[in-house]
């Protein structure tokens, strides 16, 4: 009752002042006071304008009408009329098992006829402290997760493990040029899987800070926290003792982003020593200390990164070495997508692959494989359902557990002995 006459005052407020103020010319003044004495002292003083928009600052463009629509009904409700208990309906939704399948059937009929929607997952959550959803920071943009093929089949391995343990899985993106960790301060999730971030990453630093349990894929290390990886000195010392086999030694090596500073461009040894991003760091060194022992100077290979990764990126950084280097005779690629641009530049310019130049890749998507690259192909799939797992899988927590998976060098059709001045001339 109090409501309604609250509502009907507000109501006839509402309508003198918007006759009053309808009525009145622009130029009126609105004076309201009292006399104290033989002083007026003024109250208000307001225009016709001002006056409306104090209006419609209390009451909004419409008032507040009571809903003539059916309110849905509510557990108790729904529990009163079936003559169970409370209990009874909610495990009919969240523990099945504990009722009779007819039983659970009539409470389901019954909900739908009422218009019951279910228990309110956002007041579950509440309740139980429990999201019943992964999250998986990606430091890129959201379409990187459905357009690269190595993060395509990690997140397929991913979402395998959380439909295993009947959990949600929540992408949290976050740009890498930038710090914003909102996203992660607002994701509603049980852990939290870390896709390959750079050691100084203020993203993984605010997921650092949660107080969930975190598994980390590839990188960085860090500890007391759950890796899931390869190891990559080993697959990158693979590739580069083939091409030292094959008699190399004016080699030049693309690569994915160091840091995150942009840098499109030529690579000094020191910021490849320095790099922030330890799997690009670590297939670098291997690389170095392989052609170091094989007698080449490592400061003098051209190394050229690139911060996007995209075979576009990859033909980039293909023209810009060429350019300065035209004498190599392998391209090093740190993945499958830098390896087919840097083939598609390679071509373009009138160049065979393994003829003029031989090319390796890392990753081994499926790609890779049907045009023949030499890469090393690594799990990509088992990465992802080894780090669900990890993440879901309770049974030892409270210490650091680490899984590290083989990986296979493929030897493909585009890499082959160095053409040597004789074949040059001769065209064999």
């Amino acid at each position: 009752m109090l409501a309604r006459m609250r509502r009907s005052a507000a109501a006839v407020h509402r309508g003198f002042i918007e006759f009053v103020t309808r009525l009145a010319a622009p130029n009126w003044v609105f004076v309201t006071g009292r006399m104290i004495g033989e002083q007026i002292r003024v109250d208000w003083v307001t225009t016709p304008k001002m006056l409306h928009q104090l209006l419609l600052n209390r009451y909004g463009h419409s008032m507040p009408r009571p809903s003539n629509t059916r309110r849905s009904a509510t557990l108790a409700s729904l529990a009163a009329e079936l003559g169970v208990s409370r209990t009874t309906v909610s495990n009919a939704y969240n523990r099945p098992d504990q009722l009779s399948p007819e039983l659970r059937r009539r409470v389901l009929d019954t909900a739908r006829r009422l218009g019951y929607p279910g228990p309110d997952p956002v007041a579950r959550s509440l309740r139980t402290r429990k999201a019943g959803a992964v999250g998986l920071l990606l430091t890129e943009n959201l379409s990187y997760a459905f357009r690269d093929p190595a993060a395509i089949g990690f997140l397929e391995g991913l979402a395998e493990a959380c439909e295993d343990a009947g959990q949600g899985l929540l992408l949290v993106p976050a740009n890498p040029e930038r710090e914003d960790v909102a996203a992660v301060h607002r994701a509603g999730v049980d852990g939290f899987i870390v896709y390959s971030v750079p050691e100084d990453d203020p993203h993984l630093a605010a997921v650092l800070q949660r107080p969930v349990p975190t598994v980390v894929c590839d990188q960085p290390r860090v500890d007391g926290v759950d890796w899931v990886g390869i190891d990559d000195r080993a697959a990158a010392t693979s590739l580069a003792r083939h091409l030292i086999d094959q008699g190399h030694r004016k080699v030049g090596v693309l690569c994915m982003r160091l840091g995150r500073d942009r840098n499109d461009g030529f690579v000094p040894v020191q910021r490849q020593q320095n790099a922030q991003f330890h799997v690009q760091r670590i297939r670098l060194a291997a690389l170095a200390e392989a052609f170091s022992a094989a007698g080449v100077d490592w400061s003098t290979v051209p190394v050229v990164e690139r911060f996007d990764h995209s075979k576009t990126n990859g033909a980039e950084a293909c023209a810009q070495l060429l350019e300065r280097s035209p004498d190599v005779t392998a391209l090093i690629c740190t993945s499958d997508i830098l390896a087919l641009g840097a083939m598609n530049e390679i071509n373009r310019r009138g160049l065979g692959v393994p003829k003029d130049i031989s090319v390796t890749g890392f990753d081994g998507i499926p790609e890779a494989e049907q045009v023949g690259l030499t890469t090393v192909r690594q799990p990509v799939m088992e990465k992802g359902r080894a780090a669900g797992r990890l993440l879901t899988d309770s049974s030892e927590v409270g210490r650091s557990r680490s899984v590290s998976l083989e990986t296979e060098l493929i030897i493909g059709q585009t890499t082959a002995a160095p053409r040597t001045t004789e074949t040059a001339w001769y065209g064999f």
